[in-house]
Formats: C-alpha cells, structure tokens, sequence
C-alpha cells in the first residue's frame, strides 16, 4: 500500500497529489495557536484520565511530551510539516514520535473538529484581551490630552462647515465614548465566545465517559457549549469579533481623517511628532501623517475580513466543512490589524501637540456664535423661528461685509432686532459660547473636566 498520512490514512490506497497537499495545508498560518493547541490537548488528557480512560502513566508522558513541544516551538527547533496538514496533526506527530503509543491514546474522545473549534476560542479569548490592554492605553491616552486641552477652543463642525465652538477636549472626549462602545462590544464578544467545544468530537459527541464541565474548567471557559453540531460548525463567534473589529477600525479611520486635516496647512489644528511621520523623496518639506493615513486604510481590509467571513458560511450545511479553514487566515489578519493600529494610535494620541492660535482663529470664521445671538433673542422673548430669520439677516450682512457677528456695532445689530441690548457681545464671544453650554455632556471647560473624571473612574473599574 502506497504511503498515507498515519493520522488518517488508514481508508486510503494512495498517497495525497503534492499539489494537492500544500493547497489544503493549514500549517503554515494556522501554526500561530500552537500554545492553544497544547493547552487544548493538556486539558483534555487531565479530563481524560480523571474520567477513567487513560492511564496515570499515559496522562503523565502525554503531559510531560507536551510540554516539552512547547519548549521546541518557543526556541524555534520545531519542524512544522507541510505534509502533516496543520498544528495540530504535527504536534500529535511530535508527540507520539517522543513518548510512542501513549501519543496515540491522546486524541481519543476528541476529532479536530472540536480540537480546532476550542483552540480558535482561546485563541481569540487572549487576542480579544490583549485588544482591550491597547484599547484602554488609547483611551487613557485621550482623557490625558483632554484634559489638558479642556478649555482649548476649537470650530466644531457639521457638513465639515463651522458650526459652533466646542472645546478641544470635549472633541476627544467623543472619541472616547466611541472606543468606550468597542470596549463593550469585545467584551460581549468574549463572554459568548467562552464556552468550550471539547467533547463535541466530530459532530455527534462520543461514546467515551468523558467529563466535558471538567474540561471547560480546566481551559477557564464557562461552561461547554451545548449542542455538539453547532460546537464544531459555526464561527459566529469568529465573525462577531470582525464586527466589532470593523466598528472599532472604522472608529479609527474618522478619527485618522480628521488628524490628516487638522495637520494639514490649511487647518494647522495640531502638529503630529515627527516619529509618526515620514518625508518625501523629491520634496524637501513634506511631512506626511503616515500613521493616521495608513490606518484609515486598514479599516478598508478590516472590513473586508468581516464580509468574507459572512460570505463563507453562509451556504455551509451542518456540520464542519473545510470551507471553514478559510476562516482563520482573515481572523489573524484582522487581530494583528486591530493590534497594532490600536498599538500606533496609543503612542500617538498623547504626543500631539494643540494649536490653540490656529484653532480659536478657524472658530472665528464661519459665524460660530450665531445659533448663541438666536437664543439670546429666544430668552428675550422672540419666538425662535422668528429669532431664527432675524440671526439669518445678520449673517448676510456679516458675509457682504467681511465681518464677524461680533464685530458689528450695537447699533447694526439693534436694526435687525430693538430687543438686543449692550449684554449681547458676551455671548457672541466664543468663550461665552462654550462656557453657556454648561450642562451634562455638553462642551463648556468646567463640564469637560467633570467627564474626564467620569471616565478616569470608569477605566479604573472597567
């Protein structure tokens, strides 16, 4: 009989096209979970053993062989075969081949359906908790920045036309609460994912007395999943962390956009250090905000991950096909992707430096402080659709003009309404704008301040 591969190979009477071999090998990315696959396989051989199936002398030299394995791979003395498929056929190869038949015994009770399932959800429990460490160092990062910058005026914008003054920090702080929502939704993410495939086997279980609560507790899952076709067959959980992957990227990305205008000599808002940024090769004075542009376009690739995702399982019946290897090359991209742009941004984001001349100069442009001369109008008892048209007609004078609302005399602004009076300048001032807005959630310095407190208090017990 023509030489097969020993782990299942048994039913076959030639070997496997070597084309053939390298397309459906996984080895070469799937490699990564190797510390998984070997807590996995720890867990389940203690399981295995207390439950009466595998001897005190085959659990020990499964243990000790093991661990050992994990010892080649991390001095880099493993040789991964492309002809043992994946992780986790060549560390049972490895492992039979140091302790002999006891190897074998390893994978009773268990197919690489479920082992795959349970390494992928430990896999993405550690990523999902090494996201949220960067994530949070981001966010401490922007309650610093705000902070400082809690009375920096800036235009806020809507249609990227001036609006209304805001302040720098209350700025930040909305990206805050943004990445705020992404931390939730990694969280809810984890909490689904931690359940533990282990015992589902190939599809319907087995007839060994296994203990699957007892392996799930020895992995630190909640519990086992509870239907062994959906255990080995779906990624929902793979496709929720790429949702919540491509929100927090797309987060990212709007912010990336608005970093690249506020450097940019036509709003000169902040200055990017120079160790995020990189020059020109033919023109001497660039200084291009590579760092902010190249993460806007990652999300591009985030985004795509997620919708190939959804795009291979949709059509899959129960229970594991190999479509479902595709599954993991676009899941570590992903990871890596969110590591390190959240990585870049955490650095980032507290070395920038405001400029505060520039900003409170672009506040000024725009007529900022109209909706302010409406309410004013408002509380002295004009209707606000009326005050609304009244403010309109200013604006068009200011426009003709070339001048601000508050640089118009008491006696231009009187012809448009007999009720403005002397007190009218200090709300069309931008510090009286923001300090005006004094309320919960809204941009005045002192409000500011309270938030950041708020969310200093909600990292510390996060």
């Amino acid at each position: 009989m023509t030489q097969t591969n020993q782990q299942w190979g048994g039913r076959f009477t030639e070997s496997t096209d070597a084309f053939v071999q390298a397309f459906t090998a996984s080895v070469s990315f799937d490699r990564r979970m190797y510390r998984q696959d070997i807590a996995g396989s720890l867990a389940h051989a203690t399981m295995l053993h207390e439950a009466g199936v595998l001897s005190a002398a085959d659990h020990a030299a499964i243990v000790q062989g093991l661990e050992a394995i994990r010892d080649e791979i991390e001095r880099g003395e493993f040789d991964w075969s492309v002809a043992l498929e994946d992780v986790h056929m060549n560390i049972e190869a490895r492992l039979t081949a140091r302790i002999g038949d006891a190897g074998k015994r390893l994978h009773t009770g268990r197919s690489r359906n479920d082992q795959v399932a349970t390494d992928i959800r430990l896999y993405l429990r550690d990523a999902i908790d090494a996201i949220l460490a960067e994530l949070r160092r981001l966010q401490g990062g922007l309650v610093d920045l705000a902070e400082r910058e809690a009375d920096t005026i800036m235009p806020g914008f809507t249609h990227l036309q001036v609006a209304q003054p805001v302040t720098f920090g209350h700025h930040l702080l909305a990206w805050f609460e943004q990445l705020k929502r992404d931390s939730g939704r990694l969280r809810d993410c984890r909490a689904r994912l931690n359940l533990c495939p282990l015992g589902a086997a190939a599809l319907a279980g087995t007839t060994y007395p296994i203990d699957r609560q007892r392996s799930a507790e020895l992995l630190g899952f909640s519990g086992p999943t509870e239907n062994s076709l959906d255990s080995v067959s779906d990624r929902d959980f793979a496709i929720e962390l790429c949702a919540a992957g491509a929100l927090l990227m797309t987060h990212l990305s709007r912010f990336s956009e608005e970093l690249v205008l506020w450097a940019s000599a036509q709003f000169g808002f902040v200055d990017i250090p120079d160790r995020f940024c990189t020059g020109s090769s033919i023109m001497p004075q660039k200084k291009n905000p590579d760092v902010p542009e190249l993460v806007r376009g990652k999300a591009g690739r985030v985004n795509g991950h997620l919708v190939a995702l959804l795009t291979l399982m949709k059509g899959q019946p129960l229970a594991y096909n190999k479509d479902n290897q595709e599954d993991k090359e676009p899941l570590f991209d992903t990871v890596d992707t969110l590591l390190g742009s959240l990585r870049a941004f955490a650095d980032m984001v507290p070395a920038l430096r405001a400029r505060p001349e520039r900003m409170r100069a672009a506040a000024r442009q725009g007529f900022a402080t109209a909706t302010d001369l409406a309410d004013y109008l408002v509380r002295k008892g004009v209707a606000f659709r009326d005050a609304h048209e009244i403010v309109g007609k200013a604006v068009r004078l200011g426009v003709d003009s070339g001048r601000d609302l508050a640089e118009m005399t008491l006696d231009e602004l009187r012809g448009f309404s007999a009720v403005i009076e002397a007190d009218v300048f200090a709300c069309l001032t931008l510090e009286g704008s923001v300090a005006a807005r004094d309320h919960y959630g809204a941009t005045a310095p002192a409000q500011v301040r309270a938030a950041v407190a708020r969310a200093r208090a909600w990292l510390a017990t996060d």
